[in-house]
């Protein structure tokens, strides 16, 4: 047994898992002073103001510092080589991310760039990115493949990310990213996908789930529903990038198979939104890259005040969202979204835990979930504030110093 003590703020994020991640105000932060956590096995056993500890054990003071729960990143392409600065540049001088794919741009340079790495080149890039995450408070990292459109690379990929060391690892295999060079045609490719590729990720334990692209020029609704009967016979989970460019009514399509989240939603309508009010959905939103595209962002407002679920994450990739930094995500998320700060915690905690389907496990400071929590020396208000600053002092992850 392990006792947390001299913590002078607590977020336990109480008030806002018992809202089920929706209408977040700033009490449901649940704030406690003075506070001690104990844990047990990695698991929150106690929690509450230190004068009412009666537990003993191994005491581990932090100094009056404050904790608060451990980040999520629900969405990220962790796994890729080399860059496309100067995809950066051609942006820059106004070809649009469809121009720059049509002439062998985007999604396929970063596809043969990955094919030539070998796989300890692969492994060495996956750890630093991922150290770098940790080192901003994230303890659970979910890791997509699709940069190899192929057998031989996405197995690779994420066996790659199953390797990962410090933070937890989700892997989605997102074999649907884009059309791949080996084959004539979407149809073509997907069948490859559905009768060699996903059954042997799912035979040997892989992914935890898929993800796929839908979009114009990319894969349509129909394909989609193909993908998703093929992944849930499988038993595995469901997510898709919907609505990133255009309205292709993706979301819709996506929702009829239960997804744990839905991403991008740049472009959902009023209807749709509905839809996920009044499901179990999480949506996902990643202001980053509408940063990087100079286009508009998602209507964080109507989603959360019409009572959707809302996360964040930074979908770090090396074309439309080359960052790592949640603080740009997070101030993003306030002045362009406008998003409340207690929203953006709650969008980087517990609701990217539902993201992920491990809301059970993550997300908030309660008894029964795991004692994943970073330690500060900054004020919660701190946070979210100034791009670039981290202020983190040290990161748990199930109740074991991570950082």
């Amino acid at each position: 047994m392990k006792i947390f003590t001299d913590i002078k703020e607590l977020i336990t994020l109480e008030g806002a898992a018992k809202k089920d991640g929706r209408h977040v105000k700033e009490e449901d932060l649940s704030l406690i002073k003075d506070a001690a956590i104990v844990s047990e096995n990695g698991k929150i056993k106690w929690v509450g103001p230190k004068s009412q500890l009666k537990h003993t054990g191994e005491t581990i003071s932090f100094g009056n510092q404050n904790v608060m729960p451990a980040f999520t990143e629900c969405h990220t392409h962790l796994i890729f080589a080399g860059n496309r600065a100067h995809e950066f540049e051609w942006r820059m001088q106004g070809q649009t991310y469809k121009e720059i794919s049509a002439k062998g741009g985007g999604i396929r340079y970063t596809v043969n760039e990955t094919r030539k790495a070998s796989e300890q080149q692969l492994q060495d890039l996956a750890q630093k990115r991922a150290d770098r995450f940790v080192s901003q408070g994230v303890t659970t990292l979910e890791v997509k493949s699709g940069y190899g459109l192929d057998t031989e690379t996405e197995i690779r990929s994420l066996k790659v990310a199953r390797r990962i060391e410090g933070p937890r690892i989700i892997t989605t295999y997102l074999g649907a990213h884009s059309a791949s060079p080996d084959h004539k045609s979407l149809d073509e490719y997907l069948n490859k996908i559905e009768q060699e590729i996903m059954p042997r990720i799912a035979k040997e334990k892989l992914a935890d789930r898929v993800d796929i692209y839908i979009e114009g020029g990319f894969f349509t609704p129909e394909h989609a529903k193909r993908y998703f009967r093929a992944a849930q016979a499988l038993h595995l989970h469901v997510t898709a990038h919907v609505e990133q460019l255009s309205d292709t009514q993706g979301t819709d399509t996506t929702v009829e198979f239960a997804p744990q989240s839905v991403d991008h939603l740049v472009f959902i309508s009023d209807q749709t939104i509905q839809k996920l009010v009044k499901s179990q959905i999480t949506a996902v939103l990643l202001p980053a890259s509408d940063f990087y595209l100079k286009m508009q962002y998602p209507r964080a407002r109507k989603l959360i005040d019409d009572g959707a679920r809302v996360a964040l994450s930074t979908d770090f990739n090396p074309g439309t969202s080359p960052t790592q930094d949640l603080s740009l995500v997070g101030v993003l998320a306030r002045l362009e979204m406008k998003m409340s700060l207690p929203e953006v915690f709650a969008a980087y905690t517990l609701n990217a835990a539902f993201a992920l389907g491990k809301q059970a496990e993550l997300g908030s400071l309660t008894i029964g979930k795991d004692a994943d929590f970073v330690v500060t020396s900054a004020a919660w208000t701190d946070f979210f504030y100034n791009v670039g600053e981290h202020p983190i002092t040290h990161v748990y992850r199930a109740g074991d110093l991570l950082r």
